[in-house]
């Protein structure tokens, strides 16, 4: 419904008197509001329209086949750009005099004038923009449009956005329907393609523009950070803005807009020159051949009843604007509209002026076609008009075939020399199937003021997050506003402006920048490898110097020394730390299955087998001692059968604990990804925490007894101290392996690993040189106490000692 009484669009109205009767804004209204005097403000635009009517008419009355024998005639009517003069001058007409009968009351209320149309069978052609409220046939059954559906507008003007990656624009837009609609599409697209509004801004209708906050809205433009704004609406709104001369400020923005916009058509008001550069989307039209020369040949001379014609060749040259000193000689006879600069006369058509020339022939054909006194017949013939204009376009007035509109995007183009062009940018095209296609010809030029720079202009709330960053909304902003966050450790991203950062493969890493993932190089304890081969090499040092150390014991077997604490059991302890450090390679290379599950059992059955060997030991200092007490139970234990006994049931014991262990979670090889972020750390799986940790702890539960009866025999009689040694090497062997379970837990990949091989050679070579060093030293170095005479002397010494320590001992 349109309301106060008003019809909001320029129309061309046709009687059925073989007369077109035009209702065109030549003049400002406005002046009422600014104390100016009535002028032929953006009459160039307007006229422009006239001009179009004059040559569609005469084009008609030229043309032998479209009503012959008739001349068609044309009315002007300026309507001062007054929605309540353009009704005005309606009724004027539908009364055949100059009284606006029936005398309608034009106050602020809601009345239509489709209906007043409808009872007057007034036939009206609107030529503006396609306005989807018209296109109600029972409100609005005599109107018909002519201008393409300009739906697919917001998406052609978001593509364009996207393509130059402008997410950062502002929005004006008529206060009206129109701009409504305009506005609901252009958010949802923009919403679907990323795009923000950093402000919208509603410009108020003719009636209610002396209200606008004009200063304001220029503060706003001129502050706001998006460096592209896109103006939407009815034609008559903005032109007002030039009069302002304190109001003019360098923007240096982008002007997005349509065709409509009078600034558009008039790049030289100060609104315009305000923007760096300004893109116009503007309807898709052939040329009328016959059109430019036609304008060529206008003049006042020629048209001499047309006052309009006078006035407006008065504002661009040396001519009276009083019509009554008006004479052709005080002009130049030269003077064409063709000289006049591009900013203020096009000679090409208009999207507009084509409509009103289509809108012409559409009449022309549909009054060929009945009788004139029929008016009623009019309609009908409309409704089904379809028809070829001169320049091949198809013309249909049945609303239902109105085609999508498909726009070229214009750029209007002032070079140093003064030239003016409007320079095809591309194009946007909406085909039938609803898909749409943007194509940009000229875009490498896009840049400030179109000069030789190659930076093009950017309007972002944020700059763009780089490869390897990743954007993080900001809390209370738009979505085009966030914080660039990098990628974290594992995760790339390899676009700009990427929400989410993608995580690597198991097999890859990212790289330092965060840009790409790289494969990871797989890696494990090897012996190539300095710490892999320094391990060994210390592991084979220890295993050789265990075999000396035993060929030593061979050698000297029958000397005191070696008999001394049982010669059995200091074999079968120099055979179990030599095994203790073999064991520690299965812990060096390449895991696999075998190497997996030999690593802990070997370890923990040779080693519990040194333990309980070191165990047997101490028992037997005990038991020696005790033994030689008259009457002492303990000689039945002293010989080989209970130390072996001893020595057989801690080994029974840990095998079972390693058979269960293989039998419920086995150990097996495992690919570690995550402790070193540029590797894959092969390494052989515990399986079973809880049975690693249950064979650890029977190794230290004989490593604690052991040290506790050797600390408690350490003041016993012993020729040798073997319990003082015995005590010295589990003090050692306790404090690597308690040391070696924080550590253990607190490294990952193959330095875990080689803790665990270290602390098993360090704990190896304090029980073998605690133990048995300083034996070698006597064996090798001090031979003269290594015979029964020096033990006798000994023995005697330290028994008598002993009697005094202990005198109630026997």
């Amino acid at each position: 419904m349109i309301n106060n009484c008003f019809f909001k669009m320029k129309c061309l109205s046709f009687l059925l008197r073989k007369k077109v009767t035009l209702l065109v804004p030549l003049r400002d209204n406005h002046s009422i509001f600014y104390g100016r005097k009535s002028s032929m403000i953006h009459s160039e635009k307007h006229y422009y329209q006239v001009l179009a009517l004059v040559f569609a008419v005469k084009e008609i009355n030229k043309d032998p086949n479209l009503l012959p024998n008739t001349t068609l005639g044309f009315n002007i009517i300026d309507t001062h750009i007054s929605d309540v003069r353009t009704l005005e001058s309606s009724l004027m007409l539908l009364s055949g005099q100059r009284l606006a009968v029936p005398n309608y009351q034009c106050e602020k209320q809601g009345k239509s004038l489709a209906v007043i149309g409808l009872c007057f069978f007034l036939v009206q052609i609107t030529c503006g923009p396609f306005d989807p409220i018209l296109s109600d046939k029972v409100h609005f059954p005599s109107v018909y449009q002519l201008a393409p559906k300009d739906s697919k507008l917001a998406l052609g003007m978001v593509q364009l956005l996207v393509h130059f990656n402008w997410t950062w624009v502002g929005l004006l837009i008529t206060d009206n329907a129109r701009g409504e609609t305009f506005l609901w599409d252009n958010r949802e697209e923009m919403a679907r393609k990323g795009v923000c509004l950093t402000f919208m801004l509603k410009i108020p209708p003719n009636e209610n523009y002396s209200l606008f906050p004009h200063s304001e809205v220029m503060g706003i433009l001129h502050a706001t950070s998006a460096n592209v704004i896109i103006f939407y609406g009815s034609d008559n709104v903005v032109f007002d803005w030039e009069f302002e001369k304190e109001d003019y400020l360098s923007y240096n923005k982008v002007c997005i807009t349509t065709s409509q916009w009078d600034f558009s058509m008039r790049p030289n008001t100060l609104l315009v020159e305000s923007f760096s550069k300004s893109l116009i989307f503007s309807s898709q039209r052939k040329e009328i051949p016959t059109f430019i020369p036609f304008m060529r040949a206008i003049k006042p001379a020629k048209y001499p009843e047309d006052i309009f014609l006078k006035t407006f060749w008065s504002l661009f040259f040396p001519c009276p604007l009083n019509e009554k000193q008006w004479k052709e000689e005080d002009c130049s006879i030269n003077t064409s509209l063709e000289m006049l600069p591009l900013r203020n006369f096009d000679m090409s058509m208009s999207s507009r002026s084509y409509n009103i020339y289509n809108a012409v022939y559409a009449v022309a054909w549909a009054l060929q076609q009945i009788d004139e006194q029929i008016k009623e017949y009019l309609h009908s013939f409309l409704r089904n008009m379809q028809f070829n204009n001169n320049a091949g376009d198809q013309v249909s007035m049945d609303q239902k075939r109105i085609p999508m509109a498909n726009y070229d995007i214009i750029n209007f183009v002032n070079f140093h020399n003064g030239t003016e062009v409007l320079v095809k940018m591309g194009e946007f095209k909406s085909h039938p199937s609803g898909n749409s296609s943007l194509l940009l010809s000229r875009i490498v030029k896009l840049v400030y003021n179109f000069t030789n720079s190659t930076l093009t202009l950017h309007s972002v709330c944020s700059e763009s997050c780089g490869p390897g960053y990743r954007k993080s909304p900001c809390e209370g902003q738009a979505i085009c506003c966030f914080d660039c966050i990098p990628c974290p450790v594992g995760e790339i991203s390899n676009q700009t402006d990427m929400d989410q950062c993608i995580k690597c493969p198991e097999d890859e890493y990212s790289n330092k920048e965060r840009t790409r993932c790289l494969h990871k190089m797989v890696k494990f304890l090897a012996y190539e490898e300095p710490l892999g081969m320094t391990l060994t090499y210390t592991a084979l040092t220890f295993f050789l110097l265990t075999v000396m150390i035993t060929g030593v014991f061979v050698k000297h077997q029958d000397t005191p020394i070696v008999k001394a604490n049982n010669r059995t059991l200091s074999f079968l302890l120099l055979l179990s730390l030599s095994q203790c450090f073999l064991s520690s390679l299965l812990f060096i290379g390449k895991p696999t299955s075998t190497t997996c599950l030999l690593q802990q059992t070997i370890f923990g059955i040779t080693f519990t087998m040194a333990i309980s060997s070191i165990l047997a030991k101490t028992i037997t200092v005990v038991l020696a001692f005790k033994a030689t007490r008259p009457g002492s139970r303990s000689r039945k234990w002293v010989g080989s059968r209970a130390p072996i006994s001893i020595i057989l049931n801690c080994c029974l014991i840990q095998v079972i604990l390693c058979g269960i262990w293989l039998l419920v979670s086995p150990p097996f090889p495992d690919a570690d990804s995550h402790s070193e972020p540029e590797h894959i750390i092969l390494k052989c799986n515990e399986g079973s925490l809880i049975a690693f940790y249950f064979v650890l702890g029977y190794m230290g539960l004989l490593a604690l007894g052991s040290f506790t009866v050797a600390f408690l025999a350490r003041n016993l009689p012993d020729t040798f101290d073997e319990a003082k040694f015995i005590t010295f090497s589990m003090l050692v062997f306790c404090s690597v392996w308690v040391s070696f379970l924080p550590t253990y837990q607190s490294t990952k990949g193959k330095i875990m690993v080689a803790v665990e091989v270290f602390s098993i050679l360090s704990s190896s070579a304090g029980l073998l040189s605690c133990i048995f060093i300083p034996k070698c030293y006597v064996i090798l170095l001090r031979p003269q106490w290594n015979t029964q005479e020096w033990v006798n002397h000994k023995s005697y010494a330290r028994g008598k000692h002993h009697s005094k320590a202990f005198p109630h001992a026997s």
